[in-house]
C-alpha cells in the first residue's frame, strides 16, 4: 500500500439507515491526478472526509501517505493539505495573515513560511492581493489564497474538492492551470472531486465514476471513452423511447441504445455510415424524430452508461444523509 499515494478498501460510511459511501476501493498512485466525478449527492465529499480524517469511516480501511486515516490521523494531516468546499477564510485577514497564521500551525519558522511564499507566489496568481483582505477578494481570488493555504507545509497529497464550484470561466481556467503546476512542477498527488466533466477531462491522469456511493467505473478518460464506442448517434424522440430501442435492436452494427427521457444514445462503429440505417429502422416502426446528431463520446455518456442518468439529474442521496 505505501506505493499508494491514496488508498482504500471497502470504504464504508453510513448516515442512520443510508449509505453515503458503500465500499469503494482506491488506489491513487504518487504523482497522479486522479478525479473523483460524480453530481451532487454521489458521495465524492462524504469520501474525501474520510481520507482527510475529519469524519470516521463506518466500515473498510483507508491509507493516506502511507499512514492510516484512523490509527495515524495526526500523521495523515501533517502530509497532505485540503481546499475543501466551504473555505475556512477569515475576511478580516489580508492573504498574507493567512499564509503565516497556516505556516505556524504546521510549525514552520519565520524564514521557512517566507520561502514558502516565494515559492508558492510564482505558482498560484496571488499578486499585490496578497496584502489586501480577504473580504475584498473575488471568489476566484478566495478559492487560489485556499489553494495556497493549503500548500504552505508543503504537503505530499492535496485534496481539492469541488475548486471551480460557482466561478466563472476565466477563473475556473486560472485554477486548472494552477493545479496543473502544483501537480508538475511539485509532484503533488491531487485527489480532486468534481461535478463538472470537462473539468475531470482536462485535468485527470485517471478518473472514478461514483454514483449512489459506489464507484462504478474507473480508467482514463481516453479509455472510459472508448468503451462507449468510436461513434455516438444522438436521436430526441417523441414516441415511448422503449419502442425505438426496440427498432433498433437488429440494426447491423448498433452496439448499445441507452434512453435518458426521450434522448436515445446510439453506440456504433461507424456514425456517418450508420445514420441513415438507424432513421430508416426508426421511421418504419413510426418512431417520430425531432432531432438527430452524429459525435464523439464524453464522459457523461460514460455516466449514462454506467450509471442510467445522466451526471447532471442523478439524485441527492449524500444530501439526504447530512
Amino acid at each position: 500500500m505505501n506505493e499508494y499515494a491514496v488508498f482504500a478498501e471497502g470504504l464504508v460510511r453510513s448516515f442512520n439507515e443510508i449509505r453515503a459511501v458503500d465500499s469503494v476501493d482506491l488506489s491513487v498512485s504518487k504523482g497522479e491526478i486522479y478525479g473523483f466525478l460524480g453530481p451532487n449527492g454521489a458521495g465524492k465529499s462524504t469520501t474525501v472526509r474520510m481520507l482527510t480524517t475529519l469524519l470516521m469511516p463506518t466500515g473498510g480501511h483507508a491509507s493516506v501517505a502511507g499512514n492510516d486515516v484512523v490509527h495515524d490521523t495526526q500523521e495523515v494531516r501533517l502530509r497532505i493539505g485540503a481546499a475543501l468546499q466551504e473555505a475556512a477564510l477569515d475576511n478580516r485577514q489580508t492573504g498574507r495573515e493567512l499564509l503565516r497564521l497556516q505556516g505556524r500551525l504546521y510549525g514552520l519558522n519565520g524564514r521557512q513560511i517566507d520561502q514558502r511564499m516565494d515559492e508558492l507566489s510564482t505558482l498560484i496568481d496571488i499578486g499585490d492581493a496578497i496584502d489586501r483582505l480577504i473580504g475584498t477578494y473575488s471568489g476566484g481570488m478566495k478559492r487560489r489564497i485556499d489553494l495556497a493555504a493549503a500548500l504552505i507545509h508543503n504537503p505530499e497529497v492535496l485534496f481539492l474538492d469541488e475548486p471551480t464550484t460557482g466561478l466563472d470561466p476565466i477563473s475556473r481556467a486560472r485554477v486548472w492551470e494552477e493545479v496543473r503546476s502544483i501537480n508538475s512542477e511539485l509532484g503533488v498527488t491531487i485527489f480532486l472531486t468534481t461535478q463538472y466533466l470537462e473539468e475531470a477531462d482536462e485535468l485527470a491522469d485517471r478518473v472514478g465514476i461514483i454514483s449512489k456511493g459506489r464507484l462504478v467505473a474507473e480508467g482514463t478518460p481516453a479509455k472510459l471513452k472508448r468503451s462507449i464506442g468510436s461513434d455516438l448517434i444522438i436521436a430526441q424522440v417523441d414516441s415511448d423511447p422503449n419502442v425505438a430501442i426496440e427498432a433498433l435492436r437488429n440494426v447491423p452494427r448498433v452496439e448499445q441504445v441507452t434512453a435518458s427521457g426521450n434522448e436515445l444514445t446510439i453506440s456504433v462503429s461507424d456514425g456517418a455510415e450508420l445514420i441513415s440505417s438507424v432513421v430508416i429502422a426508426l421511421n418504419q416502426s413510426a418512431v417520430k424524430v425531432r432531432e438527430i446528431t452524429l459525435r464523439t463520446p464524453t464522459l457523461d455518456d460514460v455516466f449514462l452508461q454506467v450509471t442510467g442518468g445522466r451526471i447532471q439529474s442523478e439524485g441527492t442521496q449524500e444530501e439526504a444523509a447530512a
